[in-house]
């Protein structure tokens, strides 16, 4: 019995688990939330890296917060972000990526990609994501929100250095 709780506990401690990389609150009243999880296959197939090729798929979660002062509904997703990330390794490689709208039943809603990470899995990374407003969306600003807040969103830049993903390439989503 002890063996098998251990095993249980060994494939539970393997699997599907999200590695936060930030949280941040952004105007007008957003949480966002970057992470890595384990790579994963991605639908329609064609579209998006496919998954025996990925290192790690990256997220940002968008979500209206407590703090936003329009009373919207609380967790609820922010769409039409144009989200960038900048990957650097330690040893100078890089890659430049869009995160785009996914969905799934663990997030609903977010910003994601599948990547194959531009160095090795245990060199250290920065990366450098930029949020701003999708301008190619047709999202329509009524005079309300025009006059009060402005730009839907205006552009944040975040950085993190000294990432690690060796733990997160090397779990299974399932």
């Amino acid at each position: 019995m002890i063996k098998f709780l251990l095993i249980l506990l060994l494939i539970s401690s393997l699997s599907a688990e999200e590695m936060i990389i930030g949280k941040e609150i952004i105007k007008p009243g957003i949480d966002v939330t970057f992470e890595a999880a384990p790579k994963d296959t991605i639908h329609p197939k064609g579209m998006h890296l496919k998954e025996n090729v990925t290192d790690i798929h990256i997220e940002m979660l968008a979500n209206w917060s407590y703090e936003n002062p329009y009373d919207f509904p609380v967790g609820g997703f922010v769409a039409y972000l144009n989200v960038h990330a900048l990957i650097e390794s330690s040893q100078g490689e890089s890659l430049e990526i869009e995160l785009t709208p996914h969905i799934n039943l663990v997030d609903s809603l977010h910003y994601a990609q599948n990547i194959k990470l531009p160095g090795k899995i245990d060199d250290k990374y920065k990366i450098t994501f930029t949020i701003k407003a999708d301008h190619d969306a047709n999202l329509g600003i009524h005079e309300d929100w025009h006059s009060k807040v402005g730009p839907y969103v205006s552009q944040n830049t975040f950085v993190y250095s000294d990432l690690t993903f060796k733990v997160i390439a090397n779990t299974l989503r399932r």
